[in-house]
């Protein structure tokens, strides 16, 4: 009885070895992903032809050993609905989600899997930190680190403000959009009426904590800093252990999204005189049509705002407060050249902490932003538009054993399509519907490219869709504007049927638009067929969340509304008082209130 009690035992403790070492195996061979998002990045990385005075030495240190898509685009250019699609896999156009309502709050979003619900099902350790998604559901991440914080702010004691150094009138657009400049010390600076300044970080009520700077050696450290610290632990944990359960670590870093504040030594290396400006050709708006679907709210929501002609209105307040748009250009391009220098290096040391560890070999990197930022051109300064600087992210892949070192591929290519590229590489299940409300994934696995990048076979369409999001109470999907690019042309559609058409082969700025061109009409009624068969048919609209309906979007063009807003705060800047307000008026009384403002 013994000896059969004894042996029993031993095939008992025979299996569970075995089945240990098996799970072991099977577990060191299913790869590690690490996807590295930025906030509000466009082409300005080295390698990217974005701006030749960029420097990202840790992002090309990647592209060296992994492979660099040069014409990814978003699916939609602004950070709420671009994060829920990227994570979900699916377009706005088939989930309805357009705007900044809660992700999950869409029916279709909610019965699909995100890209780390999927891996956490498929045994994979799932952990995140900084800004991700825009509305973080904690149950999507085993583990988080840092909630998203857009610090540091300046700080007058009541409230966040523009940084000190950023002149009226662009410094009242407010604490966020309206800010930039280094993270130095402020004592003895205060506002003009004699508020001392300091740093706080970007938490609300209890979770508001002052920073401090005493020089550039002692000073608090910044969110992107405690995200990059954090995930490197997190990463020394897993390097070390010697049974590894797979991971799939999401890392969202916050620059180069405003205020565009980072230590004074990334400034420093980009002096001002010696900043180059992007090629802006004047007059290029005049053939355009972007302002003729924006709108002024007519109430004060957050969300309802970003629908007015943003860009417009930060590029004009940025203009009016230097001496020249040359000037203006230079002190934002050198903060936003300054925070994408920050990033990479914070990029950098996510890669030593791989590359010096034996994670180096068996884990995915990828690198991304949720959409770009146009930097003037067409005289816009701002995300959320359907031109080449918002649309295009930077995009590297490093997927040891299948891409190529050094790739490069040029055919365009979408943020939809990183979830099915994952589930490729990885070797997972491609069902991520949750049940039949949920929605199929809408991309093709970049797979075939790492492994070809010149002629890869990629299954995937030939342009890549962005849709544009203005703020509605819901959206039809065929009622909203949409940009193809492919590899030699851009077509626009807005909701109001105005087009534009770049042929970007020799118009790479998209200065000239060929829309209403007799010579190109077959080329404009292609993409046009190509549009109409990748949105759902009429009538077919995607449920929209249950929430409380807020006032309408006005119909008057953006600057109009503008104005009318302003006369209602100040009825005396009607000097021959007819009871409207005049162009003229409102441009000689709001020099009236900058010069006062500035004494």
């Amino acid at each position: 009885m013994k000896l059969r009690a004894l042996y029993h035992s031993g095939l008992c403790l025979l299996a569970i070895t075995l089945s240990t070492s098996c799970c072991q195996v099977f577990a060191s061979e299913r790869p590690n992903v690490i996807l590295i998002i930025c906030d509000d990045l466009n082409g300005y990385v080295e390698g990217f032809g974005g701006h030749p005075q960029a420097k990202t030495p840790n992002m090309c240190r990647l592209a060296r050993s992994g492979v660099s898509f040069t014409q990814a685009h978003c699916n939609i250019p602004i950070c709420g609905p671009s994060r829920a699609s990227l994570f979900t896999g699916i377009y706005p156009h088939n989930s309805g989600c357009f705007g900044f309502e809660k992700w999950d709050g869409y029916e279709v979003l909610k019965n699909s899997r995100t890209i780390m619900d999927h891996f956490r099902e498929n045994d994979y350790q799932t952990l995140g930190t900084g800004k991700l998604m825009h509305h973080r559901v904690r149950q999507e991440w085993e583990q988080y680190g840092n909630q998203a914080d857009y610090g540091p702010f300046a700080f007058d004691g009541d409230q966040k403000i523009a940084h000190p150094d950023v002149p009226a009138p662009y410094r009242e657009i407010g604490a966020v959009d309206g800010s930039f400049g280094p993270f130095v010390n402020l004592n003895g600076r205060t506002t003009r009426d004699g508020k001392p300044i300091s740093w706080i970080n970007g938490g609300w009520g209890q979770n508001a904590k002052p920073l401090q700077v005493e020089s550039q050696r002692d000073r608090d450290r910044t969110p992107d800093e405690l995200n990059g610290q954090w995930a490197v632990d997190q990463l020394a944990l897993r390097a070390n252990q010697p049974v590894r359960q797979p991971f799939f670590m999401g890392i969202g870093f916050i620059r180069p999204h405003t205020p565009l504040i980072v230590p004074q030594r990334f400034f420093d290396m980009f002096p001002l005189d010696k900043i180059e400006l992007p090629v802006i050709r004047p007059g290029d708006v005049e053939d355009t049509f972007a302002r003729s679907i924006r709108g002024l709210p007519g109430g004060e929501e957050p969300d309802a705002s970003r629908s007015e002609d943003m860009g417009s209105r930060l590029f004009d307040s940025l203009v009016e407060s230097y001496d020249s748009q040359d000037d203006a250009l230079r002190h934002f391009i050198q903060a936003y050249l300054a925070s994408v220098a920050s990033v990479d290096e914070q990029v950098g040391r996510i890669l030593d902490a791989v590359d010096h560890s034996a994670l180096k070999d068996n884990t995915i990197i990828i690198l991304t932003s949720d959409h770009g930022w146009g930097m003037g051109e067409k005289n816009y300064l701002y995300k959320n538009s359907l031109w080449q600087e918002s649309t295009r992210v930077p995009l590297i892949v490093r997927a040891p054993g299948v891409g190529i070192a050094e790739g490069v591929v040029a055919r365009p290519v979408a943020l939809i399509d990183i979830y099915p590229t994952l589930i490729d590489l990885c070797g997972l299940p491609h069902e991520t519907q949750k049940n039949e409300k949920g929605h199929p994934l809408d991309g093709h696995s970049m797979k075939p490219l790492l492994e070809n990048p010149e002629s890869g076979n990629w299954s995937g369409p030939n342009s890549a869709l962005t849709a544009l999001y203005k703020w509605r109470k819901s959206y039809d999907p065929l009622q909203e504007s949409y940009s193809l690019r492919d590899k030699d042309w851009r077509y626009i559609r807005y909701e109001n049927g105005k087009e534009e058409l770049y042929f970007t082969q020799d118009d790479p700025y998209e200065w000239t638009n060929l829309a209403d061109d007799p010579a190109h009409t077959i080329v404009r009624n292609s993409f046009r067929e190509q549009l109409a068969k990748r949105l759902p048919p009429a009538g077919v609209l995607p449920p929209q969340p249950n929430w409380m309906p807020k006032e309408a979007v006005s119909t008057k063009t953006s600057d109009e509304a503008w104005k009318d807003k302003f006369f209602a705060s100040h009825p005396t800047a009607d000097i021959d008082d007819d009871g409207k307000l005049s162009w003229p008026e409102f441009k000689t009384y709001k020099a009236i209130l900058d010069a006062a403002k500035q004494k």
